[in-house]
């Protein structure tokens, strides 16, 4: 329905994407990926990270949901992975922290010797 807002995260979703923009590296490429599209080398330069280290971050971002990437063939033939922002919103409140943590397991309390 319009203008209903997005359901609340799980406490689960909730912490990968946290703990996916909890690190400079990957605030910068979402950052970077807002203003344009860009494939892994491209954005490697413009980050300012090895190949490898950027994969990685990817993988976290993707992994979270902030952002996607599709792999496209070049008029060369050439294989090339680009990434996107994916549209998200969170409204980060106390409200909402406490609904996400209460979908989390409970942790097994230890028993008194």
């Amino acid at each position: 329905m319009p203008g209903a807002p997005p359901p609340a995260p799980t406490g689960e979703e909730l912490l990968k994407v946290l703990s996916a923009l909890g690190n400079p590296h990957r605030m910068r490429i979402v950052a970077a990926l807002l203003e344009r599209r860009n494939y892994v080398s491209a954005l490697a330069r413009e980050i300012g990270v090895s190949r490898p280290l950027l994969h990685m971050h990817l993988q976290r971002l993707e992994a979270a949901g902030l952002i996607v990437g599709t792999l496209e063939v070049a008029e060369d033939g050439k294989a090339m992975k680009y990434f996107d922002v994916t549209p998200f919103l969170y409204e980060l409140t106390p409200g909402l922290v406490a609904r996400a943590a209460a979908t989390l397991p409970q942790p097994e309390k230890e028993e008194a010797k």
